[in-house]
């Protein structure tokens, strides 16, 4: 990184340069016969460019770091112009005095400002670039806590489930352990990827609502359905499974009515239409509806998919809804 960022400073240098030399052989071309031979005309070319860089190279490397980006603009202003100054008293007082003097400031004007052009387009590159590595950072530190918290909100609910069925001295118990273990394992390894197949998110749904249907099947109705061609469509890991724990959490499982749950998949093309109803309680808790699952999930779809997805949650009297479509094409 450091060997590329060393080299484009020394091509903005040398086109720098070279864009100058070209403005001050073009600008005297016309008293060219002034001079004794081409050698003498380049040479004296070549020294206004040098001056000229010289300006540029202050103004860039000590003038703007020092003064301009810490907010000192007047200070930095006095210190340019005094540079152009002094330089064009240097130039063009022996020549043609205070005339010649006023000549070479517009002078300098002109070309220290084309070459100035191009370290300041150097300058919004590098800008750019250190932003877009810091947002990809920010973002991928960001992911990596929100995918962290999925592991022991799941482990937490599951673990209830289970605690649950053994307090009831429930043969299923042991049965349920394996299955939770199953899932934990899921869990672990996608939490490492940034995709995985979506025919695997689906099927660790299904496999989870399994294992909350053996606990609540006597008071919850759960439907699972699934149409389309998943391709080889993959998603976000654990982006899914908050809704359907959510579903779990805040309807069958926090009242002894009985209760249903419907959770219809559809893939038209690359979009996966994903939706979530369950029924209410008609006692509802004083807790909030939407715990730290949902935001997690809604704050990582944000980042995941900022411009694919559309997330639609109507809490009503009897029913909670979630619609959500996301585009999984790359």
């Amino acid at each position: 990184m450091l060997k590329k960022s060393l080299k484009n400073t020394i091509l903005i240098n040398i086109g720098a340069f070279l864009l100058i030399l070209i403005l001050e052989i073009l600008s005297m071309w016309a008293i060219k016969d002034r001079f004794d031979t081409d050698y003498f005309f380049f040479l004296h070319g070549l020294k206004y460019t040098m001056a000229i860089m010289a300006i540029i190279w202050i103004n860039h490397f000590v003038f703007i770091p020092v003064f301009f980006d810490k907010k000192r603009y007047f200070l930095y202003t006095i210190l340019l112009i005094g540079s152009v100054f002094i330089v064009a008293y240097l130039k063009g007082y022996g020549a043609d005095g205070w005339y010649g003097v006023y000549k070479m400031i517009f002078f300098l004007i002109y070309t220290t400002g084309t070459g100035m052009a191009a370290f300041f387009l150097r300058r919004n590159i590098i800008f750019r670039r250190e932003n877009d590595e810091k947002e990809k950072l920010q973002k991928e530190m960001e992911l990596n806590y929100l995918k962290a918290q999925v592991n022991p909100h799941f482990l937490f609910n599951s673990l209830n489930s289970i605690y649950s069925l053994s307090r009831e001295q429930s043969p299923e118990t042991p049965d349920l352990v394996m299955q939770l273990s199953e899932l934990m394992r899921y869990q672990l390894e996608s939490s490492k990827k940034d995709s995985v197949l979506l025919e695997e998110e689906l099927k660790f749904i299904e496999n989870y609502l399994l294992l909350e249907e053996k606990r609540l099947s006597e008071r919850c109705n759960v439907e699972f359905l699934m149409e389309g061609d998943l391709l080889d469509l993959r998603i976000a890991p654990l982006l899914l499974i908050p809704f359907v724990e959510n579903a779990v959490k805040h309807g069958a499982q926090s009242t002894n009515e009985q209760s249903k749950i419907d959770i219809s998949i559809s893939i038209k093309n690359t979009t996966l239409h994903f939706c979530v109803n369950n029924s209410k309680p008609s006692i509802l808790s004083a807790s909030k509806r939407e715990g730290t699952g949902l935001e997690n999930v809604k704050r990582r779809l944000n980042l995941l998919y900022p411009n694919s997805h559309l997330l639609d949650i109507n809490d009503e009297d009897k029913v909670y809804r979630v619609n959500l479509s996301i585009d999984l094409i790359d």
